[in-house]
């Protein structure tokens, strides 16, 4: 299936197209282009919009806390996964104005500016930012378990 969003991507254009690949769609291709041309190219390419205004897996507000697009996803496919929830908590803080964000997420809006910056395109961001996301993903599954826990 194909997937596109909007291009430059840095937290959230990133970490949803890593959870795509690894719960929802292994196969998943994405598309990246212009804010303006999301929804117009979804419907010719037939692919699925995320983190673009107008689309059904974006940011929403639920009980007065606002969710990103990476919640919207496990949200939209069901996903039930604690260590996964903690990482979307992450990418959350490190995506909106999460009053109390967790202290990993000023850390992963920082790296994910820095990939935007030496990347050549999104694809590059992606090919180089999905094995931080991995480890992200590892570290809260060992946060959870109580295996690992950040020292300082």
């Amino acid at each position: 299936m194909k997937w596109i969003t909007r291009e430059k991507a840095k937290v959230d254009r990133i970490a949803c197209p890593w959870l795509i690949k690894n719960f929802v769609d292994k196969d998943a291709q994405f598309l990246f282009v212009p804010k303006e041309n999301v929804m117009d190219t979804a419907k010719k390419e037939g692919a699925i919009p995320f983190d673009t205004p107008g689309a059904e897996l974006f940011h929403f507000r639920e009980d007065g806390i606002e969710y990103d697009s990476f919640d919207a996803i496990i949200k939209k496919y069901g996903l039930k996964d604690e260590a996964l929830d903690e990482l979307a908590r992450i990418v959350r803080g490190a995506d909106t104005k999460m009053p109390n964000a967790p202290q990993e997420s000023p850390g992963l809006e920082a790296s994910a500016l820095g990939f935007r910056e030496i990347c050549t395109d999104d694809h590059e961001n992606m090919r180089l930012q999905f094995p931080y996301y991995d480890a992200m993903y590892a570290y809260c599954k060992g946060k959870m378990s109580g295996k690992l826990r950040l020292e300082h």
